[in-house]
């Protein structure tokens, strides 16, 4: 067994079982890509088996902190059936499930979505893509389903030093799908569609949407980067459960033209008219702007933006991009009107995030309420020795 030997005082976070050692942190050792590694403090203490990772900056991942452990494809299995068991935990209405949620289910590296019947899989670290096969198996095992599809083709991969794979590994089958979330019915395609086809993490927050748009009978409703329409269909399905939709006004923004073309058809999927809807293949910075000058006003706005800050690095050009953003969204934002603001940035913290939020207020003259929080579904958990885990930040804000 290779091993790692760690610098003076680096030893810190594998003791409180946060499972990434960065380059700089190690003071001699290594191993081949994906390689289990034993890692052990200066004086020698264990500390935990990892797999090694000889191109990224986080050189190892953590499998276990037990020094008893043998990291083989039963260990692996057992951890891959302990992550499905635990969705049972939590009420989720969907047929669209997260199973495998990374480092959060000691599988760093490994996101795994459930669609109905198929499985659609990332490996994005070298530890599990050495294990693939195993886990492979092992995830129809604990499912017991028989198709699994890949789309390792994030970029992730890059930082590996792993080439982007995409494709059925077990199995065969259609790549369009359709899942329920909630009251309505949505489609994707795992061979196209953004991360593994869809964002479930947002499920929680798109019912709030609903929610709340059957609640104060928005009028006027802008969602930003709609992608294929989910917070579209939400705020309909709260007009219509509120009996609003009559004189309602939704216009939904991507630059996208496939995204916009499957959030029109689930508007008529699930029974909407729409004639209440507006879809706009355009540019959201210069959509906002020129809404701003027109004068126009919004009872509910949904900024849902794509990731501006994968790493700490990007965080300052990051905070700009997202304050330019939130600061039109608050100048459109008629009193009494609601903001949905999120970052899915891991470089982007919820309290610089809540920062940027004021300061773009502040600058747009506009004061509000924080209402409420958002974040992932419980089904992409965080959990308590991995911080990092909370990816996804919102903040509902209610104009004075």
């Amino acid at each position: 067994m290779k091993l790692l030997r760690l610098r003076p005082g680096k030893e810190r976070s594998l003791l409180r079982r946060h499972p990434w050692v960065f380059e700089s942190a190690i003071a001699k050792g290594g191993g081949d890509a994906g390689e289990t590694v034993r890692i052990e403090a200066e004086d020698g203490r264990f500390l935990a088996w990892a797999a090694y990772s000889p191109h990224s900056k986080i050189r190892a991942r953590a499998w276990s902190f037990d020094e008893g452990q043998r990291i083989d494809a039963a260990f692996l299995a057992a951890r891959v059936a302990q992550a499905v068991r635990a969705r049972l935990l939590f009420e989720l209405q969907s047929d669209g499930v997260r199973l495998v949620h990374g480092e959060a289910d000691g599988l760093p590296g490994l996101i795994v979505d459930r669609y109905g019947d198929t499985l659609v899989a990332q490996f994005l670290s070298a530890g599990v893509e050495r294990w693939k096969a195993p886990l492979a198996d092992a995830l129809l095992a604990a499912t017991g389903l028989d198709k699994l599809y890949e789309r390792s083709d994030a970029s992730g991969r890059e930082r590996e030093g792993l080439k982007p794979q995409a494709g059925w590994l077990r199995g065969s089958g259609p790549t369009e799908l359709r899942i329920r979330e909630h009251d309505w019915q949505l489609g994707l395609d795992i061979a196209t569609g953004h991360k593994t086809g869809f964002y479930l993490d947002q499920r929680d927050s798109r019912q709030r949407f609903a929610e709340l748009a059957a609640r104060r009978r928005f009028r006027r409703v802008l969602n930003c980067f709609c992608y294929t329409g989910g917070f579209t269909v939400a705020a309909l399905a709260g007009l219509k459960a509120a009996g609003a939709v009559e004189g309602a006004e939704l216009v939904s923004i991507d630059s996208s033209l496939p995204a916009l073309e499957r959030a029109r058809a689930h508007v008529a999927l699930n029974g909407f008219d729409e004639a209440a809807c507006e879809f706009l293949d355009a540019d959201v910075n210069a959509s906002l702007r020129r809404f701003v000058e027109e004068g126009r006003q919004f009872d509910a706005i949904v900024l849902d933006p794509p990731k501006f800050a994968p790493t700490v690095a990007h965080a300052e050009r990051a905070a700009r991009a997202y304050k330019d953003l939130n600061r039109q969204a608050f100048k459109l934002l008629a009193p009494g009107g609601h903001l949905l603001t999120f970052s899915c940035s891991g470089g982007i913290g919820a309290d610089l995030f809540h920062k940027i939020v004021a300061s773009a207020g502040i600058d747009a003259g506009v004061d509000g309420y924080i209402s409420e929080r958002l974040g992932a579904a419980p089904d992409h958990p965080m959990t308590i020795e991995f911080p990092e885990g909370e990816y996804l930040k919102g903040l509902v804000v209610v104009r004075k």
